[in-house]
Formats: C-alpha cells, sequence, structure tokens
C-alpha cells in the first residue's frame, strides 16, 4: 500500500533553538507550508506568503517526491553541497576515476560546509571495484592523544562523569587527509593538485553560502560562543576570525573566502599527507595546542594511518547490505536488517503502524548490543559473526510483541560460533567503480579550535568516549574512538547496485534501514525513498555508557498520520513531533542490465545530484 493522501499543509511556526547535540535541531516539525516558506526566505525570517500554500502536483512518482531521479549514463555524484557536486562531474570529466572525484568534493564541502565536515575530522569509505567485483573498507579514523592517559583526563574532568563536547579534552587525531591519500593511492587517476585545485580556488575567490548551511553556521556560532562562555572551550578568536570575522555567520547568499584554508590545501596538493602529518601542519597544530593547554602533539599526527577493513555484510531479501564493522556503528544497521527479514513488511504497508512498530523495535535491539560491543576492534573485540548470525536474530527478533512497546531492553548474549554533524557524498564513473564516503568533524563544525593560521576547526570526536572502567569503549591513549558515521554500500549478484549514506549522529543506521526498505519492500525509486517521512528512536543506551532511558522517544515528521501515531502510542511508543534531526541523504543507484545511474539528493538539505 502506498501513501496517497495529500500532506497536511497547516502552517506551523518555524522556532530555532540551540543544541548540545550532533546538529542544532528545530523545535517544529516542518509542515508542506512551513517547508514552502524555507525555500523562498532567510533563515528564521517570517513568513509573507499566501495564507495556506499547497504543493504543486507532480505528473509521474509519489506525491511526496521533490523531484525526479537524475538520471546518467557516464558518471554521477551526490553531495550536500551543489557546487561540490559540480567539482566531482568536473572531475569524472576531466578523467578522474569516482575516488578522484570523491576526494575533490570532500576538499570542496570541508570548505563550503563547514558545519558537517572538514580535514580536522575522521573520513570513513567504501569503494565497489568494478575489476575484482569486490567492496573495500577504510578506516581514516583518528586516535586519542599518547600523552593523555585516564587519571590524567579523569582528573580534568574534575566533578564531569563524561568527556565535553567542546574544547581540547575531546579532540583527538584528524584521519581525514590520510584517507584521501590512502583511496588516491589504490584508486586515484589523476594527480593530487589537480584534485583539489577547485576547492582552493574557491577557498581564495569565495563561493556563496547555501540556505540551510547558513542556518546551521549560525547555529554552531551562537553554541561554539555559549561554550566560550561557560569555560568549556579554552580559545575561540581563531574560530572567530575564520568563520564569522563580522561577528556573525555568513548569511544566505553572502560571500565567503577562506584563503588560510587556501594554504593549507596548496601544502597538503603539493607535499601530500606527510605535509600534514609530518611537515608544518603538524607542527603548527602542535604549538596550537600547547599554547592552550591542549593535548594533542605531533607524535600523535606523525604515528596516525589510515586503514584498510574487511567490510561487514548480510543479505536482505536478495541484496548484499555492506556496512563498516567497529569503531564504526554500521553493523547497527545490518542487525536491525537481520532482524526485520522474516518479516513481511510489503504486506503490512509502508507507514503503517505494524511496519514502523517492528523497525522501531529492532532498533531498540541493535542500539543496546551497539551500546556495549562496538568500540575500538584493536582494544576490545566485538563478536560481529555472532551478532550478524541468523541464529541470533531469532533469538533478538522472539523479544518483540506486536501488541506492546518492550517495557525493557537490554544487551543480548552473542552465541559462539564455530567459524571464528557531518557530510556525506558519493560518487559513480563510466567504469562503474562506485564510492561511498562520509566525513565529519562530529557536533556540527566540531571543538571550536582553529588552529593558527590554518584555516580548519579540530573535531570533537574523542567525546564518544566511555568514562566508565571496565567498558569496551573506555578512554585509553592511542585508542580510536566509537564513531557514528558511517557509509553503504549495496551489491546484487556481485555486481554494484546501491551506493547510498544518511548522515545524523544516531540517525544514520535507523536511516539506512529506512531507506533499504522503503526501496526494496516498498519499491520506491532512489529520489522517492529519500524524500518519504522518516522516524528517529532515542532514549536506547550509548557506547559512552549513558544508560537507557525506558521506552525512549519516537520523533517523526509530518507525514506520518495521526492515525498510525494514535496507533503506536496504544502499543507504548511516546511520540514527538520532528525537530529536524532526520538525516542528510545522498545516493547513486546502477541499473545492472543498462549501467544507467540514478542520482538522489537530499531534499532536507541544500545537496544536488548531478552526472553526464
Amino acid at each position: 500500500m502506498r501513501l496517497t493522501a495529500p500532506m497536511d499543509a497547516q502552517f506551523e511556526q518555524w522556532t530555532p533553538r540551540a543544541s548540545y547535540g550532533d546538529i542544532p535541531l528545530m523545535k517544529r516539525p516542518l509542515a508542506a507550508a512551513t517547508a514552502l516558506a524555507l525555500l523562498t526566505t532567510q533563515p528564521g525570517a517570517a513568513f509573507t506568503g499566501p495564507e495556506n500554500p499547497q504543493p504543486g502536483d507532480r505528473v509521474m512518482g509519489d506525491w511526496f517526491a521533490s523531484r525526479s531521479p537524475v538520471i546518467a549514463q557516464h558518471g554521477m555524484a551526490a553531495t550536500a553541497h551543489p557546487l561540490a557536486t559540480q567539482i566531482a562531474v568536473d572531475i569524472l570529466r576531466q578523467g578522474g576515476s569516482a575516488v578522484d572525484a570523491a576526494i575533490a568534493a570532500n576538499a570542496a564541502l570541508g570548505l563550503m560546509e563547514p558545519t558537517g565536515n572538514g580535514v580536522g575530522g575522521d573520513l570513513f569509505a567504501l569503494v565497489y571495484d568494478p575489476e575484482t567485483g569486490e567492496v573495500h573498507g577504510l578506516n581514516a579514523s583518528g586516535r586519542s592523544p599518547q600523552g593523555l592517559s585516564y587519571e590524567q583526563l579523569r582528573e580534568e574532568l574534575g566533578e564531569r562523569e563524561t568527556i565535553p563536547p567542546f574544547g581540547a579534552l575531546p579532540v583527538s587525531t584528524p584521519g581525514a587527509v590520510s584517507g584521501w591519500f590512502a583511496l588516491h593511492e589504490r584508486f586515484g587517476v589523476l594527480p593530487m593538485s589537480d584534485i583539489l585545485s577547485p576547492a582552493i580556488s574557491y577557498a581564495e575567490e569565495g563561493f556563496p553560502v547555501t540556505q540551510v548551511i547558513s542556518y546551521y553556521w549560525e547555529a554552531n556560532r551562537s553554541r561554539l560562543e555559549e561554550a566560550h562562555e561557560d569555560g568549556m572551550l579554552e580559545e575561540i578568536e581563531n574560530a572567530r576570525a575564520t568563520y564569522w570575522p563580522e561577528g556573525a555567520a555568513p548569511g544566505h547568499g553572502d560571500i565567503f573566502r577562506n584563503p588560510d584554508l587556501a594554504n593549507t590545501y596548496r601544502a597538503i596538493a603539493e607535499g601530500g599527507a606527510e605535509a600534514f602529518y609530518e611537515g608544518d601542519i603538524a607542527r603548527t597544530i602542535d604549538a596550537y595546542m600547547q599554547r592552550i593547554g591542549g593535548y594533542l602533539r605531533y607524535e600523535d599526527l606523525a604515528a596516525h594511518e589510515a586503514e584498510w577493513v574487511a567490510p561487514a555484510s548480510v543479505n536482505y531479501r536478495g541484496y548484499d547490505v555492506w556496512e563498516l564493522p567497529p569503531n564504526t556503528q554500521g553493523v547497527a544497521a545490518l542487525q536491525m536488517l537481520q532482524i526485520l527479514e522474516e518479516y513481511d513488511l510489503a504486506a503490512m504497508g509502508y507507514g503503517s503502524a505494524d511496519s514502523l512498530h517492528v523497525q522501531i523495535e529492532a532498533k531498540r535491539l541493535s542500539f543496546e548490543d551497539r551500546a556495549r560491543f562496538y568500540s575500538d576492534p584493536s582494544f576490545s573485540h566485538a563478536p560481529l559473526d555472532s551478532l550478524l548470525s541468523e541464529q541470533y536474530a531469532d533469538t533478538r527478533r522472539a523479544l518483540i510483541s506486536m501488541d506492546a512497546a518492550m517495557t525493557e531492553v537490554t544487551f543480548g548474549d552473542p552465541p559462539a560460533l564455530e567459524d571464528g554533524d557531518t557530510t556525506y557524498l558519493t560518487v559513480a564513473d563510466s567504469n562503474g567503480m562506485m564510492v561511498s564516503l562520509i566525513q565529519s568533524n562530529y557536533r556540527g563544525m566540531g571543538s571550536g579550535l582553529v588552529p593558527d593560521g590554518l584555516g580548519f576547526m579540530l573535531q570533537d570526536r574523542g567525546e564518544l568516549f566511555a568514562m566508565d572502567e571496565g567498558h569496551p569503549n573506555v578512554y585509553m591513549p592511542s585508542r580510536r574512538p566509537f564513531h557514528t558515521i558511517i557509509p553503504a554500500m549495496v551489491t546484487r549478484d556481485g555486481e554494484a547496485w546501491l551506493s547510498f549514506g544518511v548522515m545524523g549522529g544516531g540517525m544514520q543506521p535507523q536511516g539506512h534501514v529506512q531507506i533499504l526498505v522503503n526501496m526494496i519492500d516498498y519499491g520506491m525509486n532512489v529520489q522517492e525513498a529519500g524524500d518519504a517521512a522518516r522516524w528517529r528512536h532515542e532514549g536506547t543506551s550509548e557506547p559512552t555508557g549513558t544508560g537507557g532511558e525506558g521506552v525512549g522517544t519516537v520523533y517523526v515528521e509530518s507525514g506520518v498520520s495521526p492515525e498510525v501515531r494514535a496507533a503506536l502510542e496504544a502499543r507504548g511508543h511516546v511520540l514527538e513531533d520532528g525537530d529536524g534531526g532526520f538525516g542528510g541523504y545522498q545516493a547513486i543507484m546502477r541499473d545492472p542490465e543498462t549501467g544507467v545511474y540514478f542520482g538522489a539528493s537530499e531534499m532536507r538539505k541544500d545537496g544536488a545530484a548531478q552526472g553526464y
């Protein structure tokens, strides 16, 4: 059953509120009128159009789809910024590989979308190699400082039980640049100077800031200023000079330049990864951290390396779904799919209470395992084969009742087996290579700390360590923290079918599953699958050691009908109106018979898909 009823277009006031979460959130759901207002006004401006505007009618496709999928034969890119997408397509036209184009787009996004990513953060990627038919995984996440012991960190925290979200304490080694060069060494074609040239030009000459990014930029500025006032952030003058030199974030349509970042990119283009991890950039980061009392050092940068890893996979209704293993949360999406496969979601109907109920319960079960088992595998081994086994999925599924939400959920006991804020982009080239790449500073712009003259902010990913001794994800020196960012890939009969991601903290595994269910169970195309109304559950235990909150809270977008909401609440779920935190989706699907690419971009963001 497909949705056919028109969207409720009752106008609802748009009220931003500050948040210390992964991204700034919105207070009330974006109904149709509000969404239309945001398309035609500055963020936060009063809506002055018709009292009750209605969306236009589409001749083809579901009524809720924002547009048709973008179609191209030779290459495709989908990113969170139209100019970054254009850069990727230009690189493909110049003969670059999908990896070359992905690096170029990521560099541009570090400039144009600093609210979600940059070279001060980490990177993960999946690459489908058409020559071998294999999916390769890359973990380019950094480790905690060698010189900060658990005991020192505990003393620094004082009365705090968790690592703060901003300042020097959550800073871990940036891994993104190492990821670029690991990808390029294996799959690159063009020289890195050509790949980084477009981003360097835009950094020097400037670019117009897009609508959603300008909103998040100002929200990040506000909360970082607040963190500085609260004493959490040791230094803010560099961030002010780099990102809001006029005292406010650039508005929608304003031209922004970052000459310091242009110089950093030029040094990387000329000197390679060594320029970042062993050259003047590393020494500048070291000197800056010593000046403000931080712990990241030159030795931490010099010791860093990206790591090629074997991705994890399950088969869902004939489709092989690929995710990265811990220290990421990708396995949570696979666990959810294993639980859901025995349910006839198609018969339940898209958006029905039964369908949403079992998806939410599967999420709650998998996230309890996420909190217990996922961490840096160099220190704590997660039993992945057991967690992803059909036997274990059967035991977890047996806990779900169709009549009521589970009142209490805890992690499971996997059997012993004999066999052993963020940006997402995807690119595909004329040879059939597909790249699924995600990159983040965490909490929007990151720690708030911009090393002298470098033009980028350091990440605060170390906040996601636990401080409970004995926890699998407990803080240790030279350890990789738990990571929320996850790229995804789907193959069928050994050929690439879908490269996609849904950015946004704990929303990501939930979003991955919803996209796949929409496409595989409900027959939506690649654009419709992203435009359809989403849900997000919060309140399960966290890898930081934070416990669960009963049944938690399910946030739903306005496309979930009042009748379905009432039915879910009758089963014991606690529902709240959507708050804007439903992720950012990009995808490329490949037709295995024709080789034609179908691209899609998140209507909740500023992005675009383009091909040639």
